[in-house]
């Protein structure tokens, strides 16, 4: 095993090896995080309504879920326990009265500003193997990252592709 690797993961598949990476960084924000009353999916919520604040923008519930890849009746149940923390308020959209309108309260821009530089600390441990946030290398993997995550992935396809191939050899072996 080379140095600073985890063990298996040299033959591991790159979907373990997302999976691995994905939980890892997961663990570490929870419990970055903890100490400010957040979980790794709140602070997700909250950050991104920070930025979204910067832009003048206040996201209904169904644009968040979109920004952050949660299911929206997920992000519905994190809004309601960060209003009930005094982190976010809700409110229904003047143009859309179905649409629940979310923004950050001054507490929850105070925690999340926290929140912010811990994970940015993170982040920068998480990179520094590859010579920092800055460094070419995680700029280059940021975009490995983005284009993977922007790649149409249908688990369906394949699972069809392997029924019709049970079907082809049942049929041969008849």
């Amino acid at each position: 095993m080379s140095k600073g690797s985890s063990a298996g993961s040299e033959k591991a598949t790159p979907g373990a090896l997302v999976w691995r990476l994905s939980m890892k960084w997961r663990v570490a924000v929870d419990r970055a995080v903890a100490p400010l009353g957040l979980t790794h999916a709140q602070y997700v919520l909250v950050a991104s309504l920070y930025g979204l604040r910067r832009a003048d923008e206040r996201p209904s519930q169904r644009r968040l879920a979109d920004i952050t890849g949660l299911e929206p009746l997920y992000v519905s149940k994190l809004a309601r326990a960060l209003e009930a923390a005094g982190l976010v308020e809700r409110a229904r959209d003047p143009r859309d009265p179905r649409a629940v309108q979310l923004a950050l309260t001054e507490q929850g821009r105070e925690v999340t500003g926290r929140a912010i530089k811990v994970v940015q600390g993170l982040l920068q441990q998480l990179l520094e193997p590859l010579g920092g946030l800055d460094s070419p290398r995680a700029k280059e993997f940021s975009r490995d990252l983005a284009t993977l995550l922007d790649a149409p992935l249908d688990p369906f396809t394949f699972a069809a592709h392997d029924d019709n191939e049970h079907d082809d050899n049942e049929t041969e072996q008849s």
